[in-house]
């Protein structure tokens, strides 16, 4: 399985940090050339990799790290999104669901998700004493929300499925300058038995 974040903000980076935590490889991409991300990548740990949007596209599972505008034009840069998971880890202000985004990758597998912590909660080691940070999820695939949900342990996260988009999806999705209720919600899942 391979995996890459696009969009190598805020968002973007403390995403590659939970990779790098764990000694995963993830390719990182954005509008600029892979070699201005390099200072950065290389801070963050080596499994982070600079690569062109093309490059990075090919892999199996990416994270949408853009500023919302700009997922249009990550979904223009293939004509079809089959075999993809897409994570969806933006959010608008514009009023538009994740529903309404998911069509812009055609084909995809759509997951809607790491989009409800600001960006140095999700850098931060979600291994909080003996609990694990929680991140939601929403999908109308249930294959892609699994096979997420399993990446996001691996994370370190304590993944919550909140079912489909237009149910789950609203409950951390910004609305028109509105947040919704779990948005920006930092909330742990104890390992205690």
């Amino acid at each position: 399985m391979s995996y890459a974040i696009i969009g190598f903000g805020a968002i973007g980076q403390a995403l590659a940090r939970a990779f790098a935590r764990n000694n995963i490889e993830v390719s990182v991409a954005s509008r600029r050339a892979p070699e201005t991300l390099q200072p950065q990548a290389q801070a963050i740990g080596p499994t982070v990799v600079p690569r062109t949007l093309q490059e990075a596209l090919k892999a199996d599972v990416i994270f949408l790290a853009v500023l919302f505008e700009g997922h249009r034009e990550v979904a223009k840069a293939l004509s079809s999104w089959k075999g993809k998971t897409v994570v969806d880890a933006m959010n608008s202000f514009e009023g538009l669901s994740s529903d309404d985004v998911a069509k812009a990758f055609p084909g995809a597998r759509f997951v809607k998700g790491f989009n409800h912590l600001p960006a140095r909660t999700l850098a931060a080691d979600p291994n909080v004493n003996g609990s694990r940070r929680v991140v939601f999820l929403s999908s109308d695939d249930e294959a892609a929300a699994t096979q997420v949900a399993e990446l996001a342990n691996r994370l370190g996260f304590a993944p919550v499925n909140l079912g489909k988009l237009a149910e789950g999806g609203e409950l951390v999705q910004v609305r028109d300058k509105s947040w919704a209720p779990l948005i920006f919600q930092d909330l742990f899942k104890s390992e205690a038995a």
